[in-house]
């Protein structure tokens, strides 16, 4: 026989969980003359019993049911299910915190936390001690914190040789500037990149140009070749994150940025750089968008991994009324300024596959060259003249 804190002891349980095991029927203990309250050992083993039925999940009530009467199997197996879940998912979250500790890979995660809280994502990634412009990086580039240095590394690699660093044309540049309806005076370009269309800026107009990007080695090129061609007393480079422009109000009356604005979000560059335009001055700004109701899967699937926000052209026009711009005008990147990229970084490529074979990097822009490849046509650049509403 035993009493309960002897019973207790023997289970490992409390007193109070005891009782209530007899309150249920589970136990069922008597009183001796002297008060006190006594059980069996059928009573210890029915509570062993329960504790072992209870590490398949089952709640005291369902142990019960299984002692009293044969097994309910469609209850074990909704049970089992249930367990199945909750391993998968605690397994997922050992992933995460595997990968956050540099055992694992983070890029899915990034991505899904960049669709669902961009924002959030970013000042989490500057948290972990990343800067503001390696964040923006990691976050549309690597999408793996833990790979992010030498991913860059071999980016940088890639990309160091090339003068053009995204879709693009000196003419198509310059047909959108004649479409401007008043020659501006003060012009900054953001994400200016080596400064292809800073040329054709400087070239066709008298205004002065200050040049904003994070990546001053192409800062420094840019500034070179003014300086060649005896420009350089007209720009003013600023190396700083397009998301924190260290400019006041109205100081400028053109914003120009050829596709860049994808880094911060479309429509939160519209919202932030309105401030830095005067009244009626004019933001020319290119983005990536759809150009067909019914894209390819595979079209779609590798930019909603690489550019989650990309819209088809209308919608991203109702974003622009929205935001208080007046469209002046559109019109679609050619197939020649897709070339003006892609043709070159192929051929990098296959310049340094033979040392860089199995590099994420690479392959990251391989399969990019691929989509442009089959692809093109289904997508491309809209290059958007918005002139600020008053």
């Amino acid at each position: 026989m035993y009493q309960i804190s002897e019973l207790a002891v023997e289970v490992g349980l409390s007193r109070t969980a005891l009782l209530y095991y007899e309150k249920q029927g589970l136990i069922q203990g008597r009183r001796l003359s002297n008060g006190y309250r006594v059980y069996d050992d059928n009573d210890l083993q029915r509570i062993r019993l329960i504790q072992q039925l209870q590490t398949g999940g089952l709640t005291l009530k369902e142990c019960k049911a299984c002692l009293e009467a044969k097994i309910d199997r469609q209850l074990l197996q909704k049970r089992l299910n249930l367990l199945d879940e909750e391993i998968a998912q605690k397994q997922q979250s050992r992933h995460f915190l595997a990968a956050i500790l540099g055992e694992g890979n983070l890029k899915e995660w990034h991505e899904n936390a960049n669709k669902l809280a961009p924002d959030a994502h970013l000042d989490w990634l500057m948290k972990q001690g990343f800067s503001e412009k390696e964040a923006l990086r990691l976050k549309w580039l690597s999408k793996d914190m833990n790979e992010h240095e030498q991913y860059m590394a071999d980016f940088m690699k890639v990309f160091a040789s090339l003068d053009r660093w995204a879709p693009g044309s000196e003419s198509e540049t310059l047909k959108a500037l004649l479409l401007l309806p008043e020659q501006p005076n003060a012009i900054l370009e953001i994400g200016c990149g080596k400064g292809l269309a800073t040329s054709v800026l400087a070239s066709n107009t008298n205004a002065s140009i200050t040049v904003v990007d994070n990546e001053q080695s192409a800062l420094t090129r840019l500034s070179d070749r003014f300086d060649d061609e005896g420009l350089v007393d007209r720009l003013t480079t600023v190396c700083a994150s397009m998301t924190e422009l260290p400019f006041g109000n109205e100081s400028f009356d053109l914003l120009w940025a050829e596709g860049s604005a994808y880094i911060m979000g479309v429509t939160n560059a519209l919202s932030q750089w309105k401030p830095l335009l005067k009244d009626g001055g004019v933001l020319m700004v290119s983005d990536l968008v759809w150009l067909t109701d019914a894209p390819s899967e595979e079209a779609i699937e590798f930019w909603r991994q690489e550019y989650p926000d990309m819209q088809a052209i209308d919608t991203r026009l109702k974003q622009v009324e929205s935001a208080g711009y007046d469209v002046i005008t559109s019109f679609t990147l050619s197939r020649k300024a897709w070339e003006n990229y892609y043709e070159p970084l192929i051929a990098r490529v296959k310049e340094l596959e033979p040392e860089m074979k199995g590099t994420q990097a690479l392959q990251d822009i391989a399969r990019e060259s691929d989509i442009y490849r089959n692809y093109l046509g289904q997508f491309g650049y809209q290059m958007f003249l918005l002139k600020k509403r008053g």
